[in-house]
Protein backbone atom coordinates (compact mmCIF):
# COMPACT_ATOMS: atom_id res chain seq x y z
CA UNK A 1 0.00 0.00 0.00
CA UNK A 2 1.46 3.44 -0.81
CA UNK A 3 -0.18 6.80 0.50
CA UNK A 4 1.39 10.11 -0.85
CA UNK A 5 0.69 13.72 -0.27
CA UNK A 6 1.82 16.32 -1.99
CA UNK A 7 1.68 20.43 -0.86
CA UNK A 8 1.42 23.37 -3.10
CA UNK A 9 0.83 27.07 -2.69
CA UNK A 10 -2.48 28.03 -3.76
CA UNK A 11 -1.02 29.92 -7.00
CA UNK A 12 0.93 26.95 -8.38
CA UNK A 13 -2.46 25.36 -8.80
CA UNK A 14 -2.24 26.72 -12.08
CA UNK A 15 1.10 24.88 -12.53
CA UNK A 16 -0.55 21.56 -12.11
CA UNK A 17 -3.09 22.13 -14.78
CA UNK A 18 -0.50 23.66 -16.92
CA UNK A 19 1.59 20.63 -16.98
CA UNK A 20 -1.82 18.36 -17.64
CA UNK A 21 -2.40 16.65 -13.78
CA UNK A 22 -5.06 14.53 -14.06
CA UNK A 23 -6.19 10.79 -12.54
CA UNK A 24 -3.06 8.27 -11.70
CA UNK A 25 -5.43 6.01 -13.18
CA UNK A 26 -6.04 7.74 -16.54
CA UNK A 27 -2.28 8.45 -17.79
CA UNK A 28 0.26 6.02 -19.04
CA UNK A 29 3.28 4.71 -16.51
CA UNK A 30 5.57 6.76 -18.87
CA UNK A 31 3.28 9.92 -18.14
CA UNK A 32 3.11 9.36 -14.56
CA UNK A 33 6.98 9.66 -14.19
CA UNK A 34 7.67 12.54 -16.10
CA UNK A 35 4.66 14.48 -14.60
CA UNK A 36 6.21 13.14 -11.24
CA UNK A 37 9.38 14.92 -11.82
CA UNK A 38 7.43 18.29 -12.98
CA UNK A 39 5.17 17.66 -9.53
CA UNK A 40 8.36 17.42 -7.85
CA UNK A 41 9.93 20.98 -9.13
CA UNK A 42 6.33 22.34 -8.06
CA UNK A 43 5.13 21.01 -5.04
CA UNK A 44 6.66 23.09 -1.66
CA UNK A 45 6.55 19.18 -0.34
CA UNK A 46 5.73 15.66 -0.88
CA UNK A 47 4.94 12.92 1.69
CA UNK A 48 4.96 8.79 0.79
CA UNK A 49 4.38 6.56 2.73
CA UNK A 50 4.51 2.69 1.61
CA UNK A 51 3.04 0.45 4.69
CA UNK A 52 4.19 -3.00 3.88
CA UNK A 53 2.06 -6.22 3.36
CA UNK A 54 3.23 -7.41 6.75
CA UNK A 55 2.23 -4.92 8.84
CA UNK A 56 -0.86 -4.68 6.57
CA UNK A 57 -1.64 -8.13 7.99
CA UNK A 58 -0.40 -7.40 11.42
CA UNK A 59 -3.16 -4.82 11.59
CA UNK A 60 -5.70 -6.87 9.94
CA UNK A 61 -5.10 -9.68 12.45
CA UNK A 62 -5.93 -7.43 15.30
CA UNK A 63 -9.63 -6.52 12.96
CA UNK A 64 -8.49 -3.51 11.38
CA UNK A 65 -9.84 -2.97 7.72
CA UNK A 66 -8.45 -1.52 5.36
CA UNK A 67 -10.87 1.73 5.05
CA UNK A 68 -9.32 2.54 8.98
CA UNK A 69 -5.49 1.35 7.86
CA UNK A 70 -5.85 4.28 4.74
CA UNK A 71 -7.50 6.54 7.03
CA UNK A 72 -4.84 6.13 9.80
CA UNK A 73 -2.18 6.74 7.06
CA UNK A 74 -3.85 9.03 5.94
CA UNK A 75 -4.02 11.37 8.98
CA UNK A 76 0.06 10.59 9.51
CA UNK A 77 0.39 12.29 6.48
CA UNK A 78 -1.75 15.34 6.91
CA UNK A 79 0.34 15.53 10.22
CA UNK A 80 3.46 15.77 8.56
CA UNK A 81 2.65 18.29 5.37
CA UNK A 82 1.20 20.73 8.07
CA UNK A 83 -0.82 22.44 5.06
CA UNK A 84 -4.13 24.23 6.40
CA UNK A 85 -6.51 23.48 3.92
CA UNK A 86 -6.24 19.36 2.73
CA UNK A 87 -8.08 17.94 0.34
CA UNK A 88 -8.99 13.80 0.43
CA UNK A 89 -10.23 11.32 -2.09
CA UNK A 90 -12.53 8.99 -0.34
CA UNK A 91 -12.06 5.47 -0.18
CA UNK A 92 -15.93 5.23 0.79
CA UNK A 93 -18.74 6.01 -1.01
CA UNK A 94 -19.68 7.39 2.15
CA UNK A 95 -17.29 10.37 2.10
CA UNK A 96 -18.62 11.84 5.26
CA UNK A 97 -18.09 8.60 6.72
CA UNK A 98 -14.95 8.50 5.59
CA UNK A 99 -13.80 12.38 6.95
CA UNK A 100 -14.78 11.39 10.17
CA UNK A 101 -12.78 8.42 10.64
CA UNK A 102 -9.63 10.22 9.21
CA UNK A 103 -10.47 13.01 11.58
CA UNK A 104 -10.60 10.38 14.51
CA UNK A 105 -6.85 9.98 13.45
CA UNK A 106 -5.80 13.54 13.76
CA UNK A 107 -4.17 14.99 16.89
CA UNK A 108 -4.65 18.53 15.26
CA UNK A 109 -8.17 18.79 14.36
CA UNK A 110 -7.43 22.30 13.36
CA UNK A 111 -7.47 21.87 9.83
CA UNK A 112 -10.02 22.03 6.90
CA UNK A 113 -10.87 19.07 5.55
CA UNK A 114 -12.31 18.50 2.39
CA UNK A 115 -13.05 14.50 2.01
CA UNK A 116 -15.10 13.59 -1.51
CA UNK A 117 -15.60 11.21 -3.99
CA UNK A 118 -13.27 11.68 -7.65
CA UNK A 119 -11.59 14.60 -6.23
CA UNK A 120 -8.43 12.75 -7.44
CA UNK A 121 -9.96 13.88 -11.22
CA UNK A 122 -11.47 17.22 -10.21
CA UNK A 123 -8.88 18.63 -8.11
CA UNK A 124 -5.18 18.82 -9.36
CA UNK A 125 -3.27 19.14 -6.39
CA UNK A 126 -4.91 15.37 -5.18
CA UNK A 127 -4.19 13.92 -8.74
CA UNK A 128 -0.78 14.97 -8.20
CA UNK A 129 -0.92 12.89 -5.36
CA UNK A 130 -1.96 9.89 -6.81
CA UNK A 131 0.68 10.26 -9.70
CA UNK A 132 3.42 10.43 -6.70
CA UNK A 133 1.71 7.06 -5.18
CA UNK A 134 1.43 5.19 -8.46
CA UNK A 135 5.00 5.63 -9.21
CA UNK A 136 6.08 4.99 -5.90
CA UNK A 137 4.08 1.85 -6.38
CA UNK A 138 5.29 0.85 -9.57
CA UNK A 139 9.04 1.12 -8.71
CA UNK A 140 8.10 -1.01 -5.51
CA UNK A 141 6.55 -3.69 -7.87
CA UNK A 142 9.61 -2.89 -10.34
CA UNK A 143 12.11 -4.04 -7.51
CA UNK A 144 10.42 -7.22 -5.98
CA UNK A 145 10.33 -8.22 -10.33
CA UNK A 146 14.19 -7.90 -10.52
CA UNK A 147 14.56 -10.03 -7.32
CA UNK A 148 12.33 -12.28 -8.12
CA UNK A 149 13.22 -12.70 -12.11
CA UNK A 150 9.54 -13.21 -12.82
CA UNK A 151 7.15 -10.69 -14.53
CA UNK A 152 4.42 -10.34 -12.54
CA UNK A 153 2.31 -7.78 -13.98
CA UNK A 154 0.56 -4.79 -11.94
CA UNK A 155 0.38 -7.13 -8.97
CA UNK A 156 -3.94 -7.03 -8.76
CA UNK A 157 -6.04 -9.42 -9.22
CA UNK A 158 -7.26 -8.71 -12.20
CA UNK A 159 -3.67 -9.61 -13.95
CA UNK A 160 -3.47 -13.16 -15.03
CA UNK A 161 0.50 -12.71 -14.55
CA UNK A 162 0.35 -11.95 -11.33
CA UNK A 163 -2.34 -14.79 -10.32
CA UNK A 164 0.28 -17.43 -11.73
CA UNK A 165 3.13 -15.78 -9.63
CA UNK A 166 1.42 -16.07 -6.64
CA UNK A 167 0.66 -19.89 -7.84
CA UNK A 168 4.26 -20.24 -8.21
CA UNK A 169 5.43 -19.09 -4.79
CA UNK A 170 2.57 -21.26 -3.24
CA UNK A 171 3.76 -24.85 -5.21
CA UNK A 172 7.24 -23.81 -5.06
CA UNK A 173 7.79 -22.19 -0.69
CA UNK A 174 4.80 -24.77 0.27
CA UNK A 175 2.91 -22.23 1.21
CA UNK A 176 5.32 -19.96 3.14
CA UNK A 177 5.16 -16.68 1.13
CA UNK A 178 7.25 -14.05 1.61
CA UNK A 179 6.71 -10.80 3.19
CA UNK A 180 6.06 -9.20 0.08
CA UNK A 181 2.60 -10.89 -0.31
CA UNK A 182 -0.26 -9.89 1.47
CA UNK A 183 -1.41 -13.27 3.47
CA UNK A 184 -4.62 -11.58 4.43
CA UNK A 185 -5.75 -10.30 0.79
CA UNK A 186 -8.37 -12.51 -0.01
CA UNK A 187 -6.97 -13.57 -3.43
CA UNK A 188 -3.89 -15.30 -1.99
CA UNK A 189 -6.35 -16.88 0.58
CA UNK A 190 -8.14 -18.57 -2.18
CA UNK A 191 -5.40 -19.10 -4.21
CA UNK A 192 -3.70 -21.05 -1.55
CA UNK A 193 -7.36 -22.74 -0.53
CA UNK A 194 -7.60 -24.00 -3.95
CA UNK A 195 -3.27 -25.32 -3.45
CA UNK A 196 -4.50 -27.39 -0.33
CA UNK A 197 -7.66 -28.79 -2.31
CA UNK A 198 -5.67 -29.68 -4.98
CA UNK A 199 -2.97 -31.30 -2.88
CA UNK A 200 -6.44 -33.32 -1.15
CA UNK A 201 -7.18 -34.04 -4.50
CA UNK A 202 -4.27 -35.62 -5.34
CA UNK A 203 -3.48 -37.09 -1.99
CA UNK A 204 -7.31 -39.57 -2.07
CA UNK A 205 -6.04 -40.21 -6.02
CA UNK A 206 -2.76 -42.11 -4.63
CA UNK A 207 -4.91 -43.75 -1.86
CA UNK A 208 -7.48 -45.13 -4.42
CA UNK A 209 -4.54 -46.33 -6.81
CA UNK A 210 -2.81 -48.06 -3.81
CA UNK A 211 -6.14 -50.01 -2.36
CA UNK A 212 -6.76 -51.09 -6.48
CA UNK A 213 -3.27 -52.24 -5.98
CA UNK A 214 -3.61 -54.28 -3.34
CA UNK A 215 -7.20 -55.73 -4.17
CA UNK A 216 -5.47 -57.51 -7.57
CA UNK A 217 -3.02 -58.74 -5.83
Amino acid sequence: MVIAGVVIDSKDEKKLKRIGVKDSKALSPKRREELAKKIEEIARNIVVLRVQPCKIDSYRAKGINLDKIEAMKMAEIIEICGAKKVFVDSLEQNSKKFKELILSFLQKKNVELVVENYLDESIPVVSAASIIAKVNRDEAIEEIKKKEGFDFGVGYSHDSRTIEFIQKLIKERKGELPSYVRQSWITTQELKKKSLQQKLKDFFKKEEKCKEGENES
